[in-house]
């Protein structure tokens, strides 16, 4: 495929999902929510900086309080994050360009258990802590999601506009490693998910799963639908973030997690299909999205799947076109540039598939261990592995490594892209990285 048809394919795509949400216009360089624009970890962006290091290509470096794995959400000039400092979950407007931070508003407080009776509530992994669920903006409100089930509407001001506790409202979490969904803003809705441990062998009633959405202004509850897949135990653990198919009539949002993936309408909340039997452990692996195909791992590393999409009810085994069994990614989401599917796992096994055959073109080792989901742009692929060391390669079905930059920080947070920069957050600071 050339350039301009290339461009053109995803400029059309744009202006579908912008339609299909109802959403308000965003320019091509925004970064407003979990994995990007579309959702999928990829964006438009040329031009993007290939070399840095501590002391070349940092346009500024800023120390935030406390400390967090959210994902910055950026709407042109201005970047959000979230994080925790001690019991105080923290929102952070920052100037874009310069790093300033311009507001900082405390949605509420929260401790972060370590240790817990086994299935009774959540307790945290130690490599996370409440400030997981990253932010997201469409430029008139803001959304702040926490681990604790704070969930909050900000303007541009700083001004509270709404607040709820979703375990206040719903009942306690009895997800067993910490609450890490990400919302997502469709139209003027806020859609949440919460996925875990049905408890159904030990409690009289059952903890309910479930997908919930408000009014984005008000913060009135739209609908709410459960999602009780019969998944036991920690198998009904998810941390995934849906995903919004566009390109399908209704609308598909897209939800992995509890042995299961399915679609709903995300105007209603009615269950459009679901494909049961996905059977592993807890998943952390959100799904990557084609023209055709959605791609997900069952948990605990099991299967690499890639799913017909547009169907209707229970779907059968013939809706799984391709499926791979090794090297398979526990926790970094799969990206799609072009017909070509990346993935990396944990240990750093990094490959490279057709997607639409599944089938295996390269298989590399990066250095390093990875929780960060890479990010495709510009005709590459970045991997960010937990100890600052980004790996640059073509996208592309020879593996060609481009690049290899190091930062003295602790990265697990997935990497944004806005304006010609990358920004990445370590453990106590943010970096704008900018082409030099």
């Amino acid at each position: 495929m050339n350039i301009a048809r290339r461009h053109g394919f995803w400029h059309l795509g744009w202006f579908v999902l912008l339609a299909a949400a109802g959403s308000h216009t965003l320019l091509a360089d925004d970064w407003p929510q979990w994995r990007g624009p579309r959702g999928d970890s990829t964006s438009q962006e040329q031009n993007l900086p290939l070399v840095w290091n501590d002391d070349r290509g940092i346009a500024w470096k800023v120390e935030l309080p406390g400390w967090g794995n959210s994902t910055p959400a950026i709407w042109r000039g201005d970047l959000f994050v979230t994080t925790q400092d001690e019991d105080r979950l923290l929102l952070l407007r920052l100037a874009k360009k310069t790093g300033k931070v311009l507001w900082t508003q405390q949605v509420g407080t929260a401790v972060t258990p370590r240790e817990a009776e086994k299935r009774s509530v959540q307790k945290f992994h130690q490599l996370h802590n409440n400030a997981s669920p990253s932010p997201t903006t469409d430029g008139q409100v803001v959304i702040a999601h926490f681990g604790n089930g704070d969930l909050a509407a900000y303007d541009f001001s700083g001004k509270q506009l709404w607040r709820h506790n979703l375990q206040e409202t719903f009942g306690p979490y009895s997800i067993w490693w910490g609450h890490a969904n990400s919302p997502v803003l469709f139209g003027n809705l806020v859609i949440c998910v919460c996925m875990q441990d049905s408890l159904a062998d030990k409690a009289e009633k059952p903890a309910d799963s479930y997908l919930v959405a408000f009014d984005k202004q008000s913060g009135k509850q739209v609908w709410k639908t459960l999602r009780m897949t019969g998944a036991e135990a920690e198998q009904g653990d998810s941390y995934t973030t849906p995903i919004v198919h566009a390109a399908s009539t209704p609308p598909e949002l897209l939800v992995m997690g509890g042995n299961q993936l399915d679609a709903y309408d995300p105007a209603t909340g009615k269950q459009l299909w679901f494909l049961k039997g996905i059977v592993g452990g807890r998943t952390i692996t959100g799904p990557a999205l084609g023209p055709e195909l959605a791609y997900v791992t069952e948990g605990m590393r099991g299967e690499l799947l890639a799913v017909k999409l547009g169907g209707t009810g229970e779907l059968t085994p013939r809706s799984i076109a391709w499926r791979y069994d090794s090297n398979t990614p526990d926790t970094c989401c799969p990206v799609i540039s072009e017909n070509l599917l990346f993935t990396i796992s944990d240990n750093g096994i990094a490959m490279c598939f057709d997607a639409r055959t599944g089938r295996a073109y390269w298989k590399q080792r990066m250095a390093g261990n990875y929780k960060a989901s890479p990010i495709a742009a510009d005709g590459r692929v970045y991997f960010l592995n937990m100890r600052g060391l980004c790996t640059v390669v073509s996208a592309s079905d020879r593996f060609d490594k481009l690049a290899t930059n190091q930062l003295d920080d602790q990265t697990l947070a997935s990497p944004a892209i806005s304006d010609g920069r990358i920004y990445l957050r370590g453990e106590k600071h943010l970096y704008c990285i900018e082409k030099r």
